[in-house]
């Protein structure tokens, strides 16, 4: 996972090959390779083997093999990362939504369903994990006016698929801060809003979701900004990350100070509210829709 990614043309490597990734980088930088070693050893360029490790590319078993070969591990060694190679190169479940799936956005869901912990700051609309039905369709159709009711179907039951990952036995923590103007910004109808709040009320509720509301009353703030998600994991290899997105371009950050950036804002605007008054705002705005 690079420092910052253009959403454009990227590709979209599961959880586990990143996790093979760094395994790969670790081994080799432990047997004391370098890069134009293990280049050497496969017969390819170092941005081969740098893109190996960096999960930008399928790992090839023969790859895999004749590196940690190269780099002295034992047989029983190779066949256990072959065997997590052939299963971190199989398609995730959204591999079938495909069609209406970019890229650039298939890691998103990667790391969404593998993570522990979730943060989202969303000023603009619910986040999607949280949507209904009616209150996506409505989202959906304003950022794709021109598709036709099958994909937009098909766009619909992705997002709501999505959803499951809150009712896993070991779903992730999620904690949202949204906009009060969220609230306010009418998507489908006032039916849409009250449904969607009813939804919003309901998962506060539960033990693993936090949803904060930060009110107009809070002015100006150090996370008025793009939208943005954090995603930790209980895998060490992997760093946190953060995705967050313009109107041109998406961009999934893993250095350090970007991150931390990003969870101290979240963690200052969450101060700006409180659990009772985000649900209050949210019964508020739900009798304004009726």
């Amino acid at each position: 996972m690079s420092e910052a990614r253009s959403g454009a043309g990227t590709g979209a490597p599961t959880v586990l090959r990143m996790i093979l990734g760094r395994r790969l980088q670790e081994r080799r930088q432990h047997a004391g390779a370098t890069l134009e070693e293990a280049a050497a050893a496969l017969r390819v360029t170092t941005l081969t083997v740098r893109r190996l490790e960096k999960a930008e590319v399928a790992l090839k078993p023969l790859y895999v093999e004749k590196l940690l070969a190269t780099y002295g591990a034992d047989q029983q060694e190779i066949d256990e990362f072959i065997a997590l190679a052939d299963k971190a190169n199989e398609p995730g479940w959204w591999y079938d939504y495909r069609d209406v799936l970019p890229s650039w956005f298939s890691a998103y869901v990667s790391l969404e369903t593998s993570a522990k912990t979730l943060r989202t700051y969303e000023p603009h609309y619910v986040t999607g994990l949280l949507q209904t039905p009616g209150y996506a369709r409505g989202v959906l159709r304003g950022g794709f006016p021109n598709e036709d009711e099958e994909e937009l179907r098909r766009r619909i039951g992705l997002r709501l698929r999505r959803q499951s990952l809150l009712e896993r036995a070991d779903c992730p923590t999620l904690w949202v801060v949204m906009e009060e103007a969220v609230l306010h910004r009418v998507v489908g109808s006032a039916e849409v809003m009250r449904e969607q709040i009813d939804r919003l009320l309901e998962v506060s509720e539960m033990d693993h979701v936090s949803v904060d509301v930060i009110p107009f009353s809070a002015g100006a703030h150090v996370g008025a900004c793009a939208p943005f998600t954090y995603f930790r994991f209980e895998e060490p290899e992997l760093p946190d990350i953060v995705y967050s997105e313009i109107l041109s371009a998406s961009m999934y950050l893993d250095q350090r100070s970007d991150v931390v950036s990003h969870l101290e804002a979240h963690n200052r605007m969450s101060l700006l509210t409180s659990s009772a008054d985000s649900r209050a705002l949210l019964e508020h705005m739900r009798k304004e829709y009726s």
